[in-house]
């Protein structure tokens, strides 16, 4: 299993270290959010990774559509639940953090769930700066350099028939819808297989403390992210 590096179990529950989650989304997903480094005040477990890990313990559904209720620190242990064709993640004290619901077929065929987590993850891990940047200068908005916050709020997904091979992910469309100081991304992506289009979905974020666009605030985040990258990869 490509996740068990990342995750800890103990009678029927989980969690998911600091160092675990950091080098998930870093090597794994390719993504540098502060939020997930190990070493960040406000350390969150990346969303993908456990979205990840709940494919692999309940399969890839035709339909499906996951919603984000919380941010999850380290250490925290937590389990499934389900009701009918909605499986939660929660807590011991029943806080719920993850939901996701499945219609259709459902494939419990590891190596495609391994395949499209890793696909959709690594799409994940471009999102900033290759496709918010644009959005965000589009419309004269930025996230905070020294405080970025940018977390899920759902992701739906709709194959018209499970893959039989490994999927190709790519972006077909983005917006981004400002209020005051939040904002909404909404990126739709687009499935193939062996060329042949068979489903799409859609990934919603959203973006907290917004302030009015400036170029070389901007321009320094986005070389500071990169320098993070590319010493990872050194």
């Amino acid at each position: 299993m490509f996740l068990t590096p990342y995750i800890n179990q103990q009678a029927g529950e989980f969690s998911f270290s600091r160092q675990q989650g950091s080098t998930f989304a870093k090597k794994v997903a390719g993504d540098f959010n502060p939020l997930h480094d190990e070493d960040a005040k406000r350390f969150c477990v990346p969303g993908d990774l456990m979205f990840s890990w709940l494919l692999s313990q309940y399969g890839i559904s035709e339909r499906l559509c996951c919603t984000f209720a919380g941010m999850v620190a380290a250490d925290v242990w937590l389990h499934f639940e389900q009701d009918g064709s909605e499986i939660r993640i929660c807590d011991r004290d029943g806080k719920v953090y993850l939901s996701l619901t499945q219609q259709g077929a459902i494939s419990k065929d590891l190596g495609l769930i391994e395949a499209i987590a890793t696909d959709y993850v690594q799409f994940s891990g471009e999102n900033f700066p290759h496709i918010l940047h644009p959005l965000m200068q589009q419309q004269q908005v930025m996230i905070h350099p020294q405080r970025p916050m940018v977390i899920y709020e759902s992701m739906t997904l709709e194959l018209m028939q499970l893959p039989t091979c490994s999927p190709h992910l790519v972006l077909s469309n983005s917006s981004l819808e400002v209020a005051g100081k939040r904002g909404s991304a909404l990126l739709d992506f687009s499935l193939s297989c062996d060329g042949n289009h068979i489903g799409q979905g859609r990934k919603r974020m959203i973006l907290s403390n917004l302030s009015p666009y400036d170029a070389p605030s901007m321009e320094a985040m986005i070389a500071e992210y990169n320098r993070r990258k590319a010493a990872f990869a050194a």
